[in-house]
């Protein structure tokens, strides 16, 4: 019987032991997936240090240093020899022998004037005339500006050098209209005096022909322009009076 019991007891033992190790196990595993779950579902119960810290994203790494700046360039001195200096030394000695330089005569003054005589008089100037007094002073003769086209001429100046005035025809018509007034015309008198180029600048039309035919026979001196005859560009003016004619 003590044999009985003891194998009872003991498969008592084997069959409590295994079941116990099953719970144990179990209950482990459970505690085990709790600790796993809990921070997958609340990640609010972990840590604040701990979740900001495997959230963080690492700094990023530091920039490279800035390049070295260029080295300064550097100006050389540049030494300026003139053709003087290229010529020109100091003696390291003094030499035994000095050799004198002598100067090349001067030109003769008619070389050097190109119109100057040999042989002319004492006390001449350089340059000067054959034949000339020799006082040192030269005559120049300034040329006389030539004139361009006719010159300009006010109607009253030129009107003073009228030498012969034919006086119009007062037209018939025009008188029997009572028509009177001023001609005025545009003249070119030739360096003899004479008219070359006759036109109406304004007045009536029944007068202007009377006051060309009168004026193309007019006759004028000579305007002289710095002592020599010159064209002349002026004006005209003819006037016809009912009471006085022409």
């Amino acid at each position: 019987m003590f044999e009985d019991s003891l194998m009872e007891s003991g498969g008592q033992i084997k069959t409590k032991s295994k079941y116990w190790m099953i719970a144990t196990f179990s209950l482990n595993g459970l505690v085990l997936a709790t600790m796993i779950l809990i921070p997958l579902l609340y990640p609010e119960a972990l840590p604040k240090n701990s979740l900001s810290a495997s959230i963080a994203a690492p700094p990023p790494p530091p920039p490279p240093p800035p390049p070295p700046p260029p080295p300064a360039a550097v100006m050389k001195p540049v030494h300026m020899v003139s053709e003087i200096d290229q010529g020109l030394h100091a003696p390291t000695k003094i030499p035994k022998d000095i050799k004198m330089l002598k100067d090349d005569a001067p030109p003769p003054s008619s070389a050097v004037m190109g119109a100057g005589v040999m042989g002319g008089a004492v006390g001449g100037v350089m340059g000067g005339i054959m034949g000339g007094s020799g006082t040192g002073t030269s005559n120049i003769v300034v040329a006389k500006p030539k004139a361009v086209g006719p010159a300009r001429i006010s109607g009253g100046v030129i009107a003073g050098n009228i030498i012969t005035k034919t006086t119009p025809v007062y037209p018939p018509i025009a008188r029997a209209a009572h028509q009177g007034g001023t001609v005025v015309l545009h003249a070119i008198i030739s360096k003899a005096g004479t008219i070359e180029s006759l036109t109406v600048i304004s007045g009536p039309a029944m007068l202007q022909g009377a006051a060309l035919d009168a004026v193309k026979t007019w006759k004028y001196k000579p305007y002289l322009l710095n002592g020599e005859p010159t064209e002349v560009d002026t004006t005209i003016m003819v006037n016809f009076n009912l009471n006085g004619g022409g």
